[in-house]
């Protein structure tokens, strides 16, 4: 299940792909269909076959941008949050072994093409939320519970 909760970030983010589709790409598609298609024989053409393709996909992810937008609830930093894990947070944690891991919790749309970043939705988030600096906490993996430790929580 997603969680629809999202940062102020990751929401603009979202809101900017979603402008850039609508506004710029699919106009621009949308003259190679046309243009493609003046040309006569469409099963054999590329140009026409692959931009309607790429028409096609351009407004699957605009339908699911625009659904998306209107349900995600924006969290926004509150000084309440200081001292503790949660949503919106940037982390530091170290196991007995010495690993460390630092990373920020977000909505799990704001996590594609980035590695510090993890879903609120993730057992590691799940775990780490309302625990303070130097609490300790298990996280339950595929290879077991590992033990954690929290070293640094930031909100900017």
């Amino acid at each position: 299940m997603k969680t629809n909760l999202i940062t102020r970030e990751g929401y603009d983010k979202l809101k900017k792909e979603l402008d850039f589709l609508w506004r710029e790409e699919r106009p621009e598609i949308t003259k190679k269909v046309t243009w493609a298609a003046s040309l006569g024989d469409r099963s054999e053409n590329a140009d026409y076959q692959y931009n309607k393709k790429r028409l096609r996909e351009i407004d699957r992810r605009v339908r699911y941008l625009r659904k998306r937008l209107e349900i995600v609830k924006v969290v926004d930093y509150s000084p309440q949050q200081d001292g503790k894990v949660f949503f919106g947070a940037f982390v530091e944690i170290e196991n007995e072994e010495a690993e460390q891991k630092a990373f920020r919790i977000v909505g799990p749309d704001e996590i594609y093409g980035r590695n510090d970043y993890i879903s609120i939705d993730s057992p590691m988030a799940r775990a780490l939320l309302k625990k303070e600096i130097d609490e300790e906490f298990e996280v339950v993996t595929p290879q077991g519970k590992k033990l954690w430790f929290v070293n640094t929580i930031r909100y900017a």
